[in-house]
């Protein structure tokens, strides 16, 4: 069921056309990756969701509704920028922060009681935030974000100043919180983050959405044909026994183990099937592997955005 929708939004600041066009649609219950160079538009339009600017036209839609200023109590922001106040102590600004999304100090409380406890964080409760790490300032504006269990979730290059164990921590979370019901908007310039977690994308490059799809079904429409073997043998062999409906591409393409061993890339042309290939290379080396190169969210990424120039 679809939770949030924008239609045709446009946003101009001066003589710059921020964004031009931009619909798309997110699925409750899933993950969405909105992607883009630096200067795409993703920004503007994340602000335009949480109604910190507004669009020039088109519309914007949350539960098939309108979306309106009180619908700000069911998103949570996590911004790349960090919004905390330095001098103020953690735990007081938690509850703070808390508070105005809607929560009682008693069940602030609770719950952030909660969160440090799992975080393993509770020394830093009296703890001024200009104390913190940046990746540390992160972790609470993380909690800090979800703790009113909003329905809609942004989050802006979440795993920025972490290490990789806190990264897989928070990846977790991301996780548990679609497993639990959340819809979550993930921008993000790390396309392995993007391949593990996002369910959907839509790529914005010069203001205009230019990608729009689920992360499988747009991986197999790039892929071009080719296929990764590794075998032991002679290449000089395997050249000859393929015919011109293979494309070699490359060969050894890591160091080999041994001089009797090889990975070769092919490009299969005119209609031809891998059984076709397989059937010609078979009677004069050993396969070892043979796999199918599907290219990556990186690659697609680069190459699509590099097309627009």
């Amino acid at each position: 069921m679809e939770i949030f929708r924008s239609e045709n939004i446009v946003k101009k600041y001066a003589n710059h056309l921020a964004l031009d066009d931009v619909s798309i649609s997110i699925n409750e219950g899933s993950i969405f990756g909105l992607l883009g160079p630096n200067g795409a538009g993703k920004t503007t339009f994340i602000r335009i969701i949480n109604q910190i600017t507004a669009p020039d036209s088109g519309k914007l839609f949350l539960f098939n509704n309108k979306l309106k200023a009180s619908d700000i109590c069911h998103i949570g922001y996590l911004p790349e920028e960090r919004g905390l106040y330095k001098k103020m102590k953690v735990g007081e600004q938690a509850l703070y922060l808390a508070q105005l999304k809607g929560l009682s100090k008693k069940d602030a409380l609770k719950k952030l009681k909660y969160w440090f406890e799992k975080f393993e964080i509770q020394a830093w409760w009296d703890k001024k935030v200009e104390e913190l790490s940046k990746g540390m300032q992160q972790k609470i504006q993380f909690i800090v974000t979800i703790l009113h269990e909003p329905k809609l979730l942004i989050f802006d290059e979440p795993f920025s100043g972490f290490d990789p164990i806190n990264t897989n921590i928070i990846k977790n979370e991301i996780l548990e919180l679609k497993k639990n019901g959340s819809t979550v908007i993930f921008s993000t310039h790390n396309m392995g983050s993007v391949e593990e977690l996002c369910d959907h994308i839509a790529l914005i490059n010069n203001s205009k959405k230019i990608l729009d799809g689920q992360i499988d079904d747009i991986r197999q429409q790039y892929k071009s044909n080719t296929f990764e073997i590794s075998f032991n043998g002679s290449i000089e062999n395997f050249k000859t026994n393929i015919s011109n409906d293979f494309e070699i591409i490359e060969t050894d393409i890591n160091k080999k183990v041994s001089n009797d061993e090889h990975i070769v890339r092919v490009k299969l042309n005119n209609g031809s099937t891998p059984n076709d290939l397989l059937s010609m290379v078979l009677p004069t080396v050993q396969i070892k592997s043979f796999n199918e190169l599907i290219p990556s969210m990186n690659d697609i990424f680069i190459k699509v955005v590099e097309g627009e120039k």
